[in-house]
């Protein structure tokens, strides 16, 4: 049998398994498992970027992007603890991203020696982060483990993973047979429950449905769903696109919040719910239905009154063939929606000039192109406020909400899907956390169009500051470089724009471009959107 080194048995599992870029920097630890890259460049690529946390953002890009998997490689210690906050979004937000990291050599680890990027019980770190974390110990281990490791990642809630292996472990060589193929699992559909959903659902006078991240591949069935049921759906971030934005069943967070102190049945898909059971309020008189591919969850803040652990497509559409013979009859509730639209247009009409600029990015944007969310005003804004035609079009960083996560996860969106727009949305502090990423949009080619609202400031921090310490500021205000220069002295296209007209000017010229780009917004102090996305309670 053909001897194999560690590092080529992995990387032949994982083009096995549908991989076709890597993502990351290169560094001593990891030198064979670079070379087997190399060796499999016809097959693979890999894209590096200028910093570990940049690399791990496109891998979560990519795969909030696809939902697919998506794997980058770094070095041990330092490597690894700076692509951190990429693997904890990941976790937060359910996406399978595969972290290859290396290590300091096998007869050192954990022993205290000082060897370069040595770092205590690196695996144990990382399970704090990833669903599964393992060594490498021997290369015969190397394609097993790969496909265990992507078995877990895509099996139940996906979540981040990750490998590591010793620095000469990597280059050692064993027999190796075919590739190893993930075999994820997925919960069986139990009619039982599906029954005690449908009895509740069917009986229903005024059903609400919810959708989060987990419903993000059962656009199909949840749209059907609610046809069925005249049930309004609303989606606050992750579940954006779900049901399209133009639907007439589609309703605003707010709106969202105000039908909830009315419906009798909530169902939750995919979605952990937490904002409306525990800032909205929950009573007696509101049953709250859960279908969930996470065992743990449905009971997590309150028991559900039925649950069905199940992956949401599946799970949906057994609900639809045991419905039928439940349901009560419902009237179209177009003219009820319609008047709550027209209330949710005047009340949203206080955040300008945020409101303009969502607006004019949803102009320029085509249907079918990506808007990667930001901390930052313009953000809150979008996701009250942008219409999603499609899932996963609208990325946002979950209950993480880190501040500067966009540019990297946008490259790694665009790196996935290269047909597509992908603009990226930042405030001034948060686009410096990686604006070296530019020479990495250059360099790959990601014509990624990033929109920076300047005011020269942390924006929200100081908003907070003025509103809840009597303008005692502290550390919000910043200095920037010309933010034009600086992308033109990358190689990207500069534009400057002053208002919302001139920004959907300004995308257009720049989509069309099909290069790296970046728009500069100068902008003021804003109204707080905290009235909109913390709406107290809607039930007793």
């Amino acid at each position: 049998m053909e001897q194999h080194r560690a590092a080529d048995a992995l990387v032949e599992t994982l083009i096995a398994n549908g991989l076709d870029t890597i993502y990351g920097l290169p560094g001593v630890h990891n030198d064979p498992l670079f070379d087997a890259f190399w060796q499999n460049r016809n097959r693979l690529r890999f894209l590096h970027a200028r910093h570990e946390q940049g690399g791990a953002y496109m891998a979560l890009g990519a795969a909030l992007a696809t939902g697919k998997p998506q794997a980058f490689a770094v070095v041990p210690g330092p490597g690894l603890l700076n692509a951190g906050a990429a693997m904890l979004t990941a976790y937060g937000m359910n996406a399978p991203v595969m972290a290859l990291v290396g290590q300091i050599p096998a007869d050192q680890i954990d022993r205290g020696l000082g060897a370069l990027h040595e770092i205590p019980d690196q695996v144990g770190l990382a399970r704090h982060i990833a669903k599964f974390a393992a060594r490498i110990d021997a290369p015969h281990e190397a394609a097993p483990l790969a496909a265990t490791a992507l078995s877990h990642a895509l099996s139940g809630r996906q979540r981040p993973v990750m490998l590591e292996c010793a620095m000469d472990v990597w280059g050692r060589r064993t027999p190796v047979a075919d590739p190893e193929m993930a075999k994820p699992l997925r919960p069986p559909v139990d009619p039982d429950a599906v029954e005690k959903l449908a009895k509740i659902l069917g009986a229903a006078k005024k059903p609400m449905i919810v959708v989060g991240g987990g419903a993000l591949d059962a656009s199909a069935e949840v749209t059907a769903l609610a046809e069925l049921l005249e049930a309004p759906v609303y989606s606050y971030r992750r579940g954006q696109g779900v049901v399209d934005g133009r639907h007439r069943l589609y309703v605003s967070m707010p709106i969202g919040h105000r039908l909830w102190g009315e419906c009798d049945v909530v169902i939750g898909i995919g979605t952990r719910l937490l904002m409306a059971q525990n800032e909205w309020g929950i009573d007696d008189d509101l049953k709250i239905l859960r279908i969930d591919i996470d065992p743990t969850e449905p009971n997590r803040f309150a028991k559900a009154e039925a649950a069905l652990i199940a992956d949401a497509a599946e799970g949906v559409r057994a609900l639809m063939e045991r419905l039928p013979k439940h349901m009560i009859k419902r009237e179209k509730r177009d003219e009820e929606l319609k008047g709550h639209r027209a209330w949710f247009a005047e009340k949203i009409g206080a955040l300008e000039p945020q409101l303009s600029f969502v607006r004019a990015i949803r102009r320029a944007l085509p249907d079918d192109g990506i808007f990667v969310d930001e901390v930052t005003q313009i953000g809150f804004a979008a996701r009250l406020a942008f219409p999603t035609y499609a899932p996963r079009t609208f990325l946002s960083p979950g209950y993480q909400d880190n501040l500067g996560w966009g540019y990297g996860t946008a490259l790694g969106a665009q790196a996935a899907m290269p047909g597509r727009a992908v603009v990226s949305i930042a405030g001034d502090g948060g686009f410096m956390y990686q604006v070296q990423e530019l020479a990495t949009a250059v360099q790959h080619n990601l014509p990624v169009v990033v929109v920076v609202f300047d005011n020269g400031a942390f924006g929200n921090v100081k908003l907070l500051q003025k509103e809840r310490f009597d303008s005692h500021f502290i550390a919000c205000d910043l200095k920037n470089p010309d933010f034009c220069t600086l992308a033109e002295s990358f190689g990207a296209a500069a534009f400057r724009a002053k208002d919302a007209g001139e920004l959907e000017t300004s995308l257009k010229k720049a989509f069309a471009l099909r290069k790296p780009a970046l728009v500069h917004v100068p902008c003021g102090e804003m109204p707080s959107p905290w009235g909109f996305l913390h709406m107290g309670r809607a039930r007793a």
